[in-house]
């Protein structure tokens, strides 16, 4: 269940990468980064969801760090997967994916595109 910080982190690294790119790399290369961040973290989405029911849904909980720490009471960070978070995992990933495959053929040949 590792994969399910790929779902935040591939994006993340597609943004940071075009960020700061800004116009030195080809229309071709920038919608190559951008659409396919996001069609990896779909992906692994789907592999993650894969991954979840063949263990039979057992939610899954990743402690990334503790937050704030008052006496015995503690906030932390977490992954969590359960049935209603890979839905709307699935939704967000695949919904975004269709976005920026659409949003690099429309924007295609645009000033200041890549």
């Amino acid at each position: 269940m590792n994969m399910l910080a790929l779902t935040i982190i591939l994006p993340l690294i597609g943004f940071v990468l075009l960020a700061f790119s800004r116009g030195r790399w080809s229309e071709n290369l920038s919608a190559t980064i951008g659409v396919g961040s996001v069609g990896l973290a779909a992906l692994v989405t789907a592999f993650v969801g894969m991954d979840f029911f063949a263990n039979g849904k057992q939610a899954f909980s990743q402690p990334l760090w503790t937050w704030m720490s008052v006496g015995n009471f503690n906030i932390g960070f977490n992954l969590v997967l359960d049935g209603l978070s890979l839905t709307m995992l699935s939704v967000v990933t695949g919904v975004g994916f269709l976005i920026h495959m659409f949003a690099s053929w429309y924007m295609r040949g645009e000033e200041g595109y890549s």
